[in-house]
């Protein structure tokens, strides 16, 4: 029996949350129980890749829920292996594996890379090279690979295999490969690092290096796929393929679901029972991910998010220039966009709340914009009028801390 106060919630406390709650949403839009309406440029933190209640993911979401939720995967999953296969059809990838959540899709891009070495004869190369800055999720393995101290303090030993390198530095890169590695892992663009976008040329520097030395090459798109860039995935705009990528966030639209998703090469070391999941590839999940890509791959959709981004980018540039004293740099491709400020960024994403709009906090002082990828220039204009008056309130702040 709990022994907390009525008023003293019996939530574990990992997270600083905001003292708002939302009962619904509409597009873009997010309303508290009060009627409040909030502009949401953060999406769930890129999940809510075609904004609150999308008619044909409610849609499909209702339909299969009136038949059946959930059988596992010791039977045949037509609609996993419909997704699986459109998911084929519009990548790289030869194979798909199904999972919960981004974390897992990257252990599972971990334990395919190792196992692939394993396969061909050398368990000795089980190490990978991670980048600083990196997120890459809250398991042991995951938390490891992201190298962040702040994570890993307090939960024992760092998980053995990971070494992290200094952001596109490649002598440091060069001299981390060794006879035990076993595969590279990158974010195009780190998201919780600070929107740092990975320049194209580095990562062709990783492919090449890649084939070079007979490593795996994996991308972490959990954040930037989907459309998330413009592009359905990030690592198109610098014309480089992985050889395994994972992905989550926007796949699922707000339901959870992630994915791994590999050549058939890369994936050739994972047979019969070597991973597995209870929930990856349910039956609601792949319901949602097939109505998912039927909006993002529709023809033309892509092109209107690089147009509606190309506006938001040039409206957030001129911003730049009008608040000189908060504003320092736009970073991001396509609608991941970043604001590195000059002011702390907790202060700014508490005043955008004030303002009516959502946005989310990231590392190295930056403020993330990651609207629906359905938002048109009213909900631009909208956006950047609210960014405006946080920005006028940060400066107020300012003023009065120097006259005080």
């Amino acid at each position: 029996m709990s022994t907390a106060s009525d008023t003293a919630s019996v939530l574990l406390p990992t997270y600083a949350r905001a003292p708002i709650a939302f009962e619904r949403g509409e597009g873009a839009w997010a309303i508290t129980p009060d009627g409040r309406r909030f502009l949401d440029f953060g999406a769930g933190i890129a999940v809510n890749a075609l904004g609150h209640a999308h008619p044909h993911l409610v849609a499909a979401l209702t339909e299969q829920a009136q038949r059946i939720w959930h059988t596992s995967n010791l039977y045949t999953m037509p609609d996993g292996e419909k997704l699986a296969r459109r998911l084929c059809e519009a990548t790289f990838a030869d194979r798909v594996f199904f999972t919960n959540s981004g974390a897992e899709a990257n252990e599972c891009a971990i334990k395919m890379a190792r196992k692939y070495h394993a396969a061909k004869g050398h368990p000795e190369r089980y190490r990978i090279i991670t980048f600083e800055g990196a997120f890459h999720g809250r398991t042991l393995a995951t938390i490891a690979a992201g190298g962040q101290q702040k994570y890993i303090d307090g939960f024992g030993p760092k998980v053995d295999g990971f070494d992290q390198v200094p952001f596109d530095d490649e002598a440091a890169l060069a001299a981390a490969i060794g006879p035990e590695t076993a595969a590279l892992m990158i974010e195009p663009i780190q998201g919780e690092g600070g929107l740092r976008s990975v320049p194209a040329r580095f990562l062709k520097h990783l492919r090449a290096l890649c084939d070079e030395h007979g490593l795996m090459l994996i991308f972490d798109e959990i954040q930037t796929g989907v459309g998330r860039t413009g592009k359905f995935f990030a690592h198109e705009i610098a014309g480089v393929t992985p050889d395994i990528m994972a992905i989550a966030k926007g796949i699922g639209g707000g339901f959870p679901m992630g994915a791994c998703l590999a050549t058939a090469e890369a994936a050739a070391g994972m047979t019969l029972g070597t991973h597995g999941t209870t929930f990856g590839g349910n039956p609601l999940a792949m319901a949602v991910g097939n109505a998912v890509l039927d909006v993002i791959l529709a023809p033309g959709f892509l092109d209107g998010v690089a147009q509606t981004a190309l506006r938001l980018r040039q409206s957030l540039a001129r911003l730049k220039d009008e608040h000189p004293q908060v504003i320092e740099e736009i970073r991001g491709e396509g609608l991941m966009l970043g604001l590195k400020l000059k002011t702390p960024n907790t202060e700014f994403v508490a005043q955008a709340r004030e303002a009516g709009l959502l946005v989310v906090g990231a590392g190295d002082n930056v403020v993330r914009l990651l609207p629906p990828l359905v938002i048109g220039e009213a909900e631009v204009a909208e956006a950047v009028s609210r960014l405006d008056a946080a920005a006028k309130a940060v400066e107020a702040g300012l003023a009065r801390s120097a006259a005080e």
